[in-house]
C-alpha cells in the first residue's frame, strides 16, 4: 500500500521511511504534533477553569450586547457640540505623544543596534530597557501619570509617548540592524565621524520605514487615547465613561460615531502619506 492510500491519521503521524540508493532505509523521526496538540488542549481547558470561562454563558448572554447596541441608535445628534472638544483633545494627545515618543526613541534605538555599537553590554542594556518599557500597559502608565501630573490630557500624552517610544524604538533598532553597512563603513574609512556616517549612510535607509511605523502608531494612538479617559487621562474616554455609567446610550452612540469618523479620516490621511513615503 502506498502512503497516499493510508488513512489520514497514518499519513500525518506515521514516520516516513526513505530508501537510499545503496539499499539502506532511513526512518523519519516521529512527529511531535500529537503531543503539542494535547498540551494546547490541556492549556485551554486549564485556562478556562481558572478564568471561569463558560461557552454556554457566552452563547446565552451574547444577545444582551445587541440590546445595548440597539439602544445607541439613533444617536443623540444634539450632543455632538459637547463631543468636539474632547475629540480634539484626544487627537492632540495622540499627535503630541506620538511625536515625542518617536523623537525620543531614535538615540536609544541607535544605542541598541549591534551593527553600530561595538559594545555588547551597551546594546544589551538598551534592548533590555526597551523590553521593560514595552511590558508596561498603557493604562497603567496613564494611571501613574495622573498621580504625578494630575488629571487631564498631560497624563494621557505622557502615556502615549511612553507607548510610542517603546513600540517605534524596538522596530527602529531592528530595521537598523538589517541595513546595508557598506556605505557606512566606506564613509568611516574616508575619515567621516561616527555620527555623520550614521546620518548620511544609515538614516536614509531606515527613514521611510520609520516614518511609516510612526504614522501607523499614531493611528492606533487615537483609539488608545479614547480609552485613557477611564483613568482620568483626558480625551473622549472621560465623557464616554460618564455616559456609559449613566446608561445614556444614545449619547454613547454619538461619541462612538464621532470617534469612528475621526479614526477613518486619520487612517486615510496616514495611508496617503505612507504611499508617498514608499
Amino acid at each position: 500500500m502506498s502512503r497516499a492510500e493510508l488513512p489520514l491519521f497514518d499519513r500525518i503521524f506515521r514516520p516516513r521511511t526513505y530508501t537510499l540508493g545503496n539499499g539502506k532505509t532511513v526512518e523519519e523521526r516521529r512527529s511531535r504534533l500529537p503531543l503539542i496538540l494535547l498540551l494546547i488542549l490541556v492549556a485551554i481547558i486549564v485556562s478556562g477553569e481558572i478564568t471561569g470561562f463558560r461557552l454556554s454563558v457566552l452563547i446565552r448572554r451574547i444577545s444582551y450586547f445587541f440590546v445595548m447596541l440597539s439602544d445607541m441608535f439613533p444617536p443623540d445628534w444634539a450632543y455632538m457640540p459637547s463631543v468636539w472638544q474632547p475629540l480634539w483633545d484626544t487627537i492632540k494627545m495622540s499627535l503630541l505623544g506620538s511625536l515625542i515618543g518617536a523623537l525620543l526613541c531614535i538615540p536609544f534605538a541607535v544605542l541598541s543596534s549591534s551593527n553600530l555599537i561595538r559594545s555588547k553590554v551597551v546594546t544589551a542594556v538598551f534592548k533590555f530597557f526597551f523590553s521593560v518599557v514595552r511590558t508596561l500597559p498603557t493604562l497603567v502608565v496613564a494611571l501613574i501619570a495622573t498621580y504625578v501630573f494630575g488629571l487631564g490630557t498631560l497624563a494621557g500624552t505622557v502615556a502615549i509617548a511612553v507607548f510610542t517610544f517603546a513600540y517605534c524604538g524596538k522596530i527602529l533598532y531592528e530595521q537598523i540592524e538589517t541595513v546595508d553597512m557598506g556605505s557606512h563603513e566606506a564613509l568611516e574609512a574616508l575619515g567621516m565621524g561616527r555620527l555623520s556616517s550614521i546620518r548620511y549612510a544609515v538614516w536614509p535607509q531606515v527613514l521611510p520605514s520609520f516614518l511609516s511605523t510612526v504614522l501607523f502608531c499614531f493611528e492606533g494612538n487615537v483609539r488608545y487615547a479614547s480609552i485613557l479617559g477611564y483613568v482620568g487621562a483626558g480625551g473622549l474616554g472621560l465623557i464616554l465613561n460618564e455616559k456609559i455609567g449613566w446608561r445614556e446610550y444614545p449619547r454613547v452612540g454619538m461619541i462612538l460615531i464621532a470617534l469612528f469618523v475621526a479614526v477613518i479620516a486619520i487612517e486615510s490621511l496616514s495611508s496617503w502619506l505612507r504611499s508617498k513615503l514608499t
